[in-house]
């Protein structure tokens, strides 16, 4: 349970203000099916983070204990650090969707998550957990409820939430992490 929690809350955090986040309130802007947009994200999330945590998992099973430790703490202070920048998302010149929204979201989506913090953060707890498939669960969901603020509640939400202390607060999730990892390294 501890794996499922530990990456559902960093990953719905961290993809607070993320670039996929942006992304999921655009394409939900942009084709107004919001219901197909989080289907979209659901698929492109589990593909992604399932090979994510799997990498993850057997880089864990491949490098000895200490190493491993001390990687991942250095890894997520460098993911604490990361999420104090602000994203932003590149406009495509407004140019209309080849495939409809499914697989226009699935495609961009699994893209825009390819070396994304969230990705390596999920190889990261991965590693960690050593629980691919329950990491994959947990950080799927965080996905989920982070791009269905977008997708359902983007124009809405978007004046009332200071995206700063957003970032602040999950940069300082993936510090706590990072200092237990180094903590581990150090004892060790």
């Amino acid at each position: 349970m501890e794996a499922i929690v530990g990456s559902f809350v960093l990953v719905a955090a961290s993809e607070m203000g993320d670039k996929t986040q942006l992304l999921a309130f655009s394409l939900a802007s942009r084709f107004r099916k919001p219901w197909v947009v989080l289907g979209g994200i659901f698929v492109a999330t589990v593909a992604n983070h399932a090979l994510a945590s799997s990498v993850g998992t057997w880089v864990s099973t491949h490098v000895p204990a200490r190493v491993m430790a001390l990687v991942l703490a250095v890894l997520f202070l460098g993911f604490g650090l990361w999420t104090l920048k602000p994203d932003t998302l590149d406009d495509d010149g407004g140019k209309p969707p080849r495939f409809g929204a499914f697989l226009t979201t699935v495609a961009l989506f699994f893209m825009a998550e390819m070396g994304d913090k969230t990705q390596l953060a999920t190889m990261a707890v991965a590693a960690r957990y050593q629980a691919p498939v329950l990491v994959t669960l947990g950080t799927t969901a965080g996905m989920l409820v982070s791009d269905g603020l977008a997708v359902f509640l983007g124009d809405r939400l978007s004046g009332r939430v200071n995206m700063k202390y957003v970032r602040w607060v999950t940069a300082a999730l993936f510090f706590l992490f990072g200092l237990v990892s180094l903590w581990t390294a150090w004892r060790g």
